[in-house]
């Protein structure tokens, strides 16, 4: 069992859209290449296929790899059961020897990736899949939308934490996206290092710390502000969080102190000019002797807001929309594609493995089962993201980036989420400064191919 899910019906997870199993959470085309592939004969040859992005977003330097123990939980349930199979059948999608193959079908080849919480950039092989042509093909819809998701997300994360410059970030956008993407997002930016999210699913699931305390309704259902604030601070004591901002600022900030004392936990303010409001609220908040009430800030932002308050006094931020739509980028731009083919498939094997690749204008790619490091200069600061035909020995200038997953379609990548966690904290202070700009630029670092027989490899 993933340790950070729990168990198989991870809240989150893909599974939970379709009741259970993951299996149809594909696209048409997937089975049809699959029924046309079994009369060739094809869906048994050898296939290495990999995840990787073209480019990133415009604008951003680095990428940040999640979505893989989410991916992981639903690769144990992508079965298809009597149901699914039926439907299948009846829209006349598969014949009987795909739905008996289907039937029967469990993953069971090999999957390397990149650790979740991982920086990647263009041509990084953020998954690689090798198994029959089959079995993996199957998998390209269902490992797409949770890394695509999961990375967009995280990558957004990752940039509202370098901003805030070591203040903490509160996930708080389970209201401006589906539901289950909501639990998943709140994942995704814990990795990047979130400190806590509003959404209680995600806290149950994932051990992630909860926070949260009123809206305005909650001030405007009592009969003025004082009695709002009386009843929240009997109810969750001195310690709480007050919304501030749904009159008069300046009165309520005086009236949350006077009720709860100078122990009063934070005030939120959610509206208006943030730079000089939280400038203002702070001033009045010592004066009135409450120096160590926090201040919330909250109200749309995004990297943007966040790097621009930086002179505010404020002591945490609370995100919701620009995070769980990627701030700008909704997508990782991760493709799924075929890298390498067995020469031949039957009797007359082990056929070696041959390079394929696509030479489509605007989307081309590279053949060849391939490996990753990253390389550092004697600083230990990342230069370039080698990307090689052969595995990457360990070394002081060369870290090796992929992870071994799923072996003989045994889940062997599981780890806990703070595992993820710590694992970006490694990987932003690896990067040069300038990775952390918000200003459009280039990736952080370059992209290197190198042939399998390069020296030292």
């Amino acid at each position: 069992m993933s340790t950070d899910a729990g168990s198989a019906r991870a809240a989150g997870s893909p599974a939970d859209a379709a009741g259970g199993g993951t299996g149809l959470l594909t696209d048409h085309y997937e089975l049809t290449m699959l029924r046309a592939a079994l009369r060739s004969g094809a869906a048994h040859r050898r296939a290495v296929f990999e995840v990787f992005a073209r480019q990133l977003p415009p604008g951003r330097r680095y990428a940040v790899a999640a979505g893989t123990g989410r991916f992981l939980d639903a690769l144990r349930r992508f079965t298809f059961g009597d149901g699914e199979i039926a439907f299948l059948l009846e829209q006349g999608i598969v014949d009987e020897v795909t739905a008996g193959y289907l039937a029967g079908y469990r993953f069971s080849g090999n999957i390397w990736g990149y650790g979740e919480g991982e920086c990647f950039f263009p041509g990084s092989p953020v998954l690689v899949v090798e198994s029959t042509f089959g079995e993996a093909v199957l998998l390209e819809t269902l490992a797409l939308s949770v890394l695509n998701h999961d990375s967009a997300i995280a990558s957004a994360a990752s940039r509202m934490v370098n901003a805030a410059a070591g203040r903490p970030l509160i996930e708080m956008g389970s209201r401006r996206t589906h539901e289950v993407a909501a639990v998943a997002a709140a994942r995704a930016a814990y990795i990047a290092g979130f400190a806590s999210t509003s959404n209680l699913e995600a806290g149950r699931r994932y051990g992630i710390p909860t926070a949260g305390t009123s809206a305005h309704a909650f001030t405007l259902i009592h009969d003025d502000e004082r009695q709002a604030f009386t009843a929240q601070i009997d109810a969750l004591g001195a310690g709480t969080t007050l919304l501030v901002d749904t009159f008069d600022v300046a009165d309520a900030v005086r009236a949350g102190v006077e009720l709860a004392g100078p122990g009063l936990g934070a005030v939120r303010i959610d509206s208006g000019d943030l730079l000089v409001t939280a400038g203002q609220v702070r001033a009045l908040l010592d004066s009135l002797g409450a120096a160590k009430t926090r201040i919330v800030i909250t109200s749309d932002l995004d990297e943007y807001s966040i790097a621009s308050l930086a002179s505010a006094p404020g002591d945490a931020y609370g995100v919701g929309t620009s995070l769980v739509t990627g701030s700008g980028a909704a997508t990782a731009s991760l493709v799924y594609k075929l890298v390498a083919r067995a020469a031949g498939h039957g009797p007359g094997g082990p056929w070696p493995l041959l390079p394929v690749a696509k030479r489509s204008v605007g989307k081309p790619s590279r053949g060849g089962r391939k490996w990753a490091a990253r390389r550092l200069d004697a600083s230990g600061t990342a230069i370039a993201e080698v990307v090689s035909g052969v595995p990457v020995r360990p070394g002081p200038s060369e870290r090796p980036l992929l992870r071994e997953l799923v072996r003989d379609g045994e889940i062997v990548g599981d780890e806990p989420l703070a595992a993820a966690r710590e694992r970006h904290r490694a990987a932003i202070a690896e990067l040069p400064a300038g990775a952390l700009r918000l200003s459009h630029g280039d990736p952080a670092i370059p992209t290197l191919f190198e042939p399998e027989d390069h020296p030292g490899r």
